[in-house]
């Protein structure tokens, strides 16, 4: 049994007749529940024109064009080793990359834990449509609009900084959905940052999982994998380490400074607790003589406006780093939609990091 959409029940009727049908559940291969927020397809040039055009990657599957996914409304809550979608619930954090992938993709085929390239989806769409969703950015409120309030999962008071400030799913006003709705996707600025899949770095080089393929069944994430594809200047993919690959790099010595996208490290970052390179994601700039491709902005690695007004992107640029999204309780603006941190190896924890499954059929 992998995954029932179609036959109708009480709960599921209830939640798409309320949200009118942007939301529905799904049934993972135990029959669990996840409230499901559904994605439907758009074009790249409908969102910027200098983005390119045809169908946003994360609607592209195994080169076959989906007419929408499945994005886990609420942030993951474990259940039986499986990961639900359901509100109400302190999200499942302290657990590494993998153990977090295998959560999700544990729910049977098309259940996977949200990718790259559909959380990108998301970002632009907000931006496209004139809202930035705020969220738990300041131990329970949002740092900016502090009378905006969730239900911290250590019951101290919001705004008060100390404690586990993970707040429960869902808590939040409707500023703290994607589309300023109550049926959109809940937290994704704040609260804890997200694992997402598809996308990674190897001492500075981008790697991605094409399209979407990282929402395939069995796709893999590993270290040694050969799905994984580095990045010309032109948008070509190619095999990792081929010549002049598109990379991070330190704009000061040693590995300080800025990130800036290079197609050569010459200054890398070391020291595994302290030394890292960050910029508001909207300041983040191209090294001399280096175009940069639309797919990069498509895939959120590279601002497409300068109007993005919350979101931070870090980097460590040696060794493999895999990337969690949106920010925590305490990162104030720099967290958000467009915050990108890719400084963190697969096996790291922390109180502030979790997940969100998804659903592609």
């Amino acid at each position: 049994m992998g995954v029932t959409i179609s036959a109708p029940d009480a709960l599921r009727q209830s939640v798409e007749a309320a949200t009118g049908g942007v939301n529905t559940v799904l049934y993972d291969s135990k029959g669990y529940p996840s409230v499901m927020c559904v994605v439907p397809r758009f074009n790249i040039e409908d969102i910027h024109p200098n983005l390119g055009t045809g169908t946003h990657p994360a609607f592209l599957v195994g080169g076959v064009q989906k007419s929408e996914i499945f994005v886990g409304k609420y942030l993951a809550r474990i259940h039986d080793s499986h990961a639900l979608s359901l509100p109400g619930q302190d999200p499942n954090a302290s657990i590494n990359f993998d153990t977090a992938d295998l959560r999700c993709t544990a729910k049977g085929p098309g259940w996977h834990m949200m990718t790259n390239a559909e959380w990108s989806a998301v970002a632009l769409w907000c931006w496209k449509n004139g809202f930035m969703p705020r969220g738990n950015t300041n131990y329970g409120r949002d740092h900016s609009q502090t009378f905006e309030t969730g239900r911290r999962q250590d019951g101290l008071a919001p705004g008060l900084a100390e404690g586990t400030a993970r707040t429960l799913t869902g808590s939040g006003p409707v500023s703290w959905y994607h589309d300023n709705t109550p049926a959109g996707i809940a937290d994704l600025t704040g609260n804890v940052h997200e694992w997402v899949r598809g996308l990674r770095l190897v001492d500075g080089e981008i790697q991605i999982i094409p399209e979407n393929n990282a929402a395939q069944p069995g796709a893999d994430h590993s270290a040694g994998s050969t799905l994984w594809r580095a990045i010309l200047q032109n948008g070509s993919l190619v095999n990792p380490g081929t010549a002049n690959t598109l990379k991070w790099n330190a704009t000061g010595a040693d590995g300080t400074g800025n990130p800036q996208l290079a197609t050569a490290v010459t200054s890398q970052t070391s020291d595994e607790s302290t030394h890292y390179v960050s910029q508001q994601y909207k300041d983040l700039t191209a090294a001399s003589g280096v175009t940069v491709p639309p797919l990069l902005k498509v895939l959120g690695l590279f601002p497409h406006a300068t109007d993005i007004d919350r979101g931070r992107f870090w980097v460590r640029n040696n060794g493999e780093r895999l990337p969690i999204r949106g920010g925590y309780w305490a990162d104030g603006v720099n967290a958000g939609v467009f915050a990108f941190n890719l400084y963190n190896a697969r096996s790291r924890t922390g109180t502030f990091i979790g997940f969100r499954p998804a659903f592609v059929l």
